[in-house]
């Protein structure tokens, strides 16, 4: 006996869309993507090198050595805390910043030689609370450590709630002029920066 052969009839071709292109591919086929790059932050990375290497003042093979390791190493491990949402928008402005925070950095510590040793001087000191218009944690933290890093301040409190920041200043007149202040000078700068 013979059996019929059935007629196939061809099917129609499956058109897909870009998106749903690697949808067809089945997950086993699929390469899996890298969860970490060594070089997520490139410009923090970079920033952390020259900020260790003004530090140490010295080009020395040692502490080239020891700034790529800290650039390479420190934005890895924090690569969670940081996220990917936290990118730089204005790289440009980012170098400009960071002048103007060692700058400030400079000036602070004479300002703050001359009341320590300066027999006639007479700081007042202040509590000042700054309110905040950042909201991504990692600005956050890094105007705390901003202003904790120029001498004659330090960031104590960071109250999440209440969206301010309390700041103990050694020697200030006016503290309404001082959050102003830093908040021109290293908020708003950081707002552009992080968009």
């Amino acid at each position: 006996m013979k059996k019929a052969a059935k007629k196939l009839s061809p099917q129609p071709a499956v058109q897909l869309s870009p998106g749903s292109a690697k949808e067809a591919v089945p997950k086993a086929a699929q390469l899996p993507q890298p969860r970490h790059r060594w070089l997520s932050h490139p410009l923090l990375s970079l920033l952390l090198a020259a900020v260790w290497l003004l530090l140490q003042q010295s080009l020395a093979l040692p502490q080239l050595l020891a700034a790529a390791v800290l650039g390479l190493l420190v934005p890895r491990l924090i690569q969670g805390f940081l996220g990917p949402s936290v990118r730089l928008r204005r790289p440009g402005l980012a170098l400009r910043f960071a002048c103007i925070v060692l700058w400030d950095i400079v000036v602070s510590n004479l300002v703050v030689a001359r009341l320590v040793l300066w027999p006639m001087a007479r700081p007042q000191p202040a509590w000042v609370r700054v309110p905040l218009v950042l909201r991504q944690p990692g600005a956050i933290t890094l105007l705390a450590t901003i202003i904790t890093t120029t001498p004659g301040t330090v960031s104590c409190v960071v109250d999440d709630d209440a969206h301010e920041i309390l700041v103990h200043a050694l020697d200030c007149q006016d503290p309404t002029a001082m959050a102003a202040q830093i908040k021109a000078r290293y908020e708003q700068p950081l707002l552009e920066i992080f968009g």
